[in-house]
């Protein structure tokens, strides 16, 4: 028997393989499947595809082919009976029909039907078991499913052999181009979510986030519908002694991932959460990390983090050392890495909290340079910075991307949210109303001036001191002073922080009339923003944002 025939005792399961068999109609001799493959066997089959390797500190480097980040336009749910009425449609949540639906999967069967091998990943979204779902991923790049496997909660063997049917399935066909003609589409891409039948496909991206933020949909429509539980884009980590939570809400770039990962606290989650009647938990297994400038001065535990079964994607790397390069951004600046949360030190396993929040901190990379370090923010101010969810877009996050761009992106993750934001926003307001929160605006973009005039980053030390004294309740006893326009209330002093920056009329390094004409142009697009949620806020909210 040649090498090439062996078998390998991988925890195939022959019912679910049969399945698949018969759900993609295929013939028993053409394709190997494998189920829940460990990371070795999936290193091995990986390599065989083309620019993959392992890395210097045995990471898998993969590359996702001519998409580098997501595709938010080619996005769509379809328009069925049993969800239509609950779905936010428009530009976020494009419609398309059952018809489109029935073309698009039986083109994506056609592609799986066709490859030697194809990998099942079976695992849970949620890790509190009340509202956990089983998740079945079907794919044919090896590094897909590592990815998965990584970012999944991966199940014992007791709870693999009694799996059953799936709450929801992946169908990655990514490979394989979508039919442009096909009515609704308008490229060679789509990612589809089928609330009805429970299914999503992907055609023309091979870009690993497409799956992770496609589950993190389907947790933002299920578990407020059925369980009254609250789906938010946003890290969380526990204090060790103390067992106080915080939670980080932000887009990607705004450093939800790096400032979670703290370890004098306990790491719940860097990027999906849920918060239930019972606390908080973590959608996630694993943590998805930019890469980007990584260094192990500057973020020790991501750094350590990548090593043999973590997945670097589109990073460039020495063709003789194996050493990755992560300042390179000829590829994408969206370099990333999937690795499983335990990689942290500090990961609290599992990966739930049965305390509620007692600090809610929203990030922004503001690229203009007018908003402060932190912000102490009232409750009318929580609401209308939640639904406003303002940052400066980071290159490479999406296609097209190159350079910061102002955005405002709903709940801090209009591009997954299913419902209205106004429930959700609705949702926060009351358990941090019930549970006594205290919240924090806090700005990880530029100081002393915009990204445009040459302004530079508030150094990531600062950030992590302001986070020290939320932590400690120091700040929430320092004296503050209230900012024209936004009449946000800014401390003082905030130990281990120049006084000076605190304030960004005091740095600004061009002067204060250009500094206040650039408060009033970004109070003005916070205000235009806010005129489609406007009828539904309350006169409160409205007259917590900008007054011009």
């Amino acid at each position: 028997m040649s090498p090439s025939k062996v078998s390998i005792p991988i925890h195939d399961s022959q019912e679910v393989e049969q399945k698949i068999r018969k759900e993609l109609d295929l013939g028993s001799e053409v394709v190997t499947i494998r189920r829940n493959a460990p990371a070795a066997v999936l290193y091995e089959e990986a390599l065989k595809e083309k620019q993959t390797a392992i890395t210097s500190t045995g990471a898998l480097a993969a590359y996702s082919g001519g998409k580098t980040g997501r595709s938010p336009k080619d996005k769509r749910i379809i328009e069925e009976e049993t969800s239509k009425e609950e779905v936010w449609w428009g530009p976020v949540n494009k419609p398309a029909s059952e018809k489109t639906w029935s073309i698009n999967r039986e083109r994506a069967a056609d592609y799986l039907r066709t490859r030697d091998h194809l990998y099942i990943v079976d695992a849970f979204a949620g890790w509190d078991p009340r509202y956990r779902i089983k998740v079945r991923v079907v794919c044919a790049r090896a590094y897909h499913a590592l990815f998965m496997t990584n970012m999944l909660i991966r199940p014992s063997a007791e709870e693999l052999a009694h799996f059953d049917e799936p709450d929801f399935t992946v169908w990655n066909a990514g490979q394989f181009p979508a039919n442009h003609n096909t009515e609704g589409m308008t490229s060679k891409t789509t990612v589809e979510i089928n609330f009805k039948e429970m299914e999503m496909i992907i055609l023309g991206t091979e870009y690993a986030g497409e799956m992770k933020k496609g589950i993190f949909t389907v947790m933002f429509y299920l578990m407020p519908v059925h369980h009254n539980v609250l789906t938010l884009h946003s890290s969380c980590n526990q204090g060790i002694e103390t067992g106080d939570v915080t939670l980080f809400f932000g887009l990607s770039g705004t450093g939800k991932t790096t400032l979670s990962s703290d370890p004098h606290r306990a790491l719940i989650g860097d990027d999906e959460h849920c918060w239930s009647d019972h606390g908080v938990f973590n959608i996630e297994g694993g943590c998805y990390a930019k890469c980007i400038d990584l260094s192990a001065e500057k973020e020790p535990e991501i750094f350590n983090a990548i090593k043999f079964g973590s997945v670097l994607e589109n990073v460039v790397f020495d063709a003789d050392t194996r050493q990755v390069d992560y300042t390179d951004k000829s590829i994408t600046e969206n370099t990333r890495c999937a690795y499983p949360i335990e990689y942290i030190p500090s990961a609290k396993i599992p990966c739930l909290a049965d305390t509620h929040p007692s600090n809610i901190v929203l990030l922004t990379c503001d690229a203009s340079g007018v908003l402060p370090p932190v912000s102490k923010l009232t409750p009318e101010q929580v609401m209308y910075h939640f639904i406003s969810g303002y940052t400066s877009k980071m290159a490479g996050t999406e296609q097209g991307v190159t350079e910061p761009e102002v955005t405002f992106s709903s709940c801090f993750g209009q591009p997954f949210l299913a419902l209205h934001p106004i429930r959700y926003a609705t949702m926060l307001a009351k358990k941090m109303h019930e549970h006594k929160a205290n919240a924090w605006l806090i700005n990880t973009g530029w100081t002393g001036s915009s990204y445009v005039a040459g302004g530079k980053r508030c150094p990531l030390k600062y950030t992590r001191a302001i986070l020290d004294a939320i932590h400690d309740g120091s700040l929430a006893k320092a004296s503050y002073e209230t900012l024209p326009i936004f009449n946000l209330h800014t401390p003082t002093k905030v130990n281990g922080v120049p006084d000076s920056l605190l304030n960004p009329a005091k740095s600004w390094v061009e002067g204060t009339a250009k500094y206040h004409s650039a408060v009033d142009s970004l109070a003005e697009k916070f205000i235009e923003n806010f005129k489609i949620y406007q009828d539904q806020a309350t006169p409160e909210v409205l007259a917590a944002g900008p007054q011009v």
